[in-house]
């Protein structure tokens, strides 16, 4: 497949199509995603040569044991900003699982695993309600989740008040805590979300779900038009996103061991937050789950770095949320350059290079496949 398309007719001048006019590896460099990879990169490079402690097995294994729920909400959660939508429940649904989870093993004796799955089909079913209200009745989804976000909150405090559940296994305690190798960086809860961000790239990038989501996102009108079931798959995607957190929820539980209501509040703006670092346009029909990645994980380094440097919870804050809002007022930007860049190419007459010289054959002389009659 070569880099440029073109689209040629009689009596017309050749066509480009912009984005396939520079080569593959440059489509690829200069890209949102690739700049928050380089970034993340930097800044692990700059924190591993200069915080003191950065760059031992432990910050890291407790790097990743912090993100990790943020990770595994953020998968389902590109998906349902790239269509235009937004999830603010999700962090009241890890609340709530991890309520139910302890009430299904402690209080009612299900076993520890049937108790897990009962409360991922519980936030399975929380998702659904959202995908309900915004799919087919047309309900905006920021004023749909706010409204569920306080109702599964209330529902995960009420259940259990002040008190919390404790009493857990420990070897489901240990369960994604323990390292996959003896000594190493990685617990083993990096298992279950590199499975799963597997499963969420291929369907997003690689499937013609994937490209229906991406449709919407742009108009969902004209996604109608071309075959795509907006409300099914807007439905779905709540549907997801309520399981996910359902089941971060439950890693939460078994970490921290113990279920509380109040567990995980405020979690939502810091998924929203990665996602939107990761390169996903706010207004849908653009991102990348491999730029969500690398969002996800900056955060996490830039927080863990600061901590070893004596930096308040308040200093870190301002330092993510800066970086975010620039992150934002890039792709402003880049459209803003994209659209000078445009107006000034259409505006130069045909025939005529950039530096001024006219490139149109001499009067009175004609070729015909580049030779003279």
């Amino acid at each position: 497949m070569t880099s440029t398309d073109t689209l040629s007719q009689p009596g017309a001048e050749t066509r480009t199509y912009q984005p396939y006019a520079r080569p593959l590896l440059l489509r690829w460099l200069l890209t949102r995603e690739a700049a928050v990879i380089a970034l993340l990169v930097a800044v692990f490079a700059y924190a591993t040569a200069n915080v003191q402690g950065f760059d031992g097995p432990l910050t890291l294994y407790y790097l990743f044991l912090d993100m990790a729920p943020i990770l595994l909400i953020a998968l389902p959660m590109t998906m349902v900003i790239v269509t235009g939508e937004i999830d603010l429940s999700v962090a009241s649904i890890v609340g709530l699982s991890s309520v139910l989870t302890g009430i299904f093993f402690a209080d009612m004796g299900l076993p520890m695993g049937v108790a897990a799955v009962m409360a991922i089909a519980v936030g399975a079913l929380a998702g659904a309600l959202n995908g309900y209200l915004v799919a087919y009745l047309g309900l905006p989804s920021l004023a749909v989740t706010i409204g569920t976000l306080a109702l599964y909150r209330g529902l995960a405090v009420g259940l259990l008040g002040t008190k919390a559940i404790t009493d857990f296994p420990e070897k489901w305690r240990d369960l994604f805590t323990e390292r996959i190798v003896e000594g190493g960086s990685y617990p083993m809860v990096l298992i279950p979300i590199a499975a799963l961000a597997v499963v969420f790239a291929l369907l997003l990038h690689f499937t013609s779900f994937g490209r229906g989501v991406f449709e919407i996102g742009l108009n969902d009108e004209a996604a109608r038009f071309t075959g795509v079931n907006v409300e099914r798959t807007k439905f779905l995607l709540f549907v997801l996103t309520g399981a996910v957190s359902a089941f971060a929820g439950i890693y939460y539980t078994l970490r921290f061991g113990n279920a509380r209501g109040d567990n995980a509040t405020g979690m939502e703006l810091q998924v929203i937050g990665a996602v939107l670092l990761g390169g996903v346009s706010i207004f849908g029909g653009r991102g990348a789950l491999h730029g969500v990645v690398a969002g996800v994980l900056l955060i996490g380094v830039i927080s863990s770095a600061m901590r070893l440097e004596g930096q308040t919870v308040n200093m870190i804050n301002i330092v993510i949320g800066v970086l975010l809002v620039l992150s934002v007022m890039s792709t402003s930007f880049l459209n803003w350059a994209s659209g000078i860049r445009s107006s000034r190419r259409r505006s130069r007459p045909s025939g005529t290079r950039r530096d001024g010289a006219d490139q149109r054959p001499p009067s009175g002389s004609s070729t015909t496949n580049g030779s003279e009659r």
